[in-house]
């Protein structure tokens, strides 16, 4: 394989997923994330609305992710 392959296939690799798997994960996590961030933005000007949005997505996301493989 050459440099440039490995570059974009090694780390997905070590978490057993191929290239567009992990494109697919990572863009879902990276939506997670954009729609924790707003939750938190919109409780910081009014916070009587969502009071444990941001905390909740974040717990999930880390148990989805925490014991997944760690090679690189």
């Amino acid at each position: 394989m050459n440099r440039v392959a490995k570059l974009f296939t090694s780390h997905p690799a070590s978490v057993d997923e191929s290239y567009l798997e992990h494109m697919a994960f990572a863009g879902k996590f990276s939506g997670r994330l954009f729609v924790a961030a707003c939750a938190a933005l919109v409780h910081a000007v009014l916070p009587f609305l969502f009071e444990t949005t941001a905390s909740r997505i974040i717990r999930q996301l880390y148990e989805r992710t925490h014991n997944r493989a760690t090679k690189a």
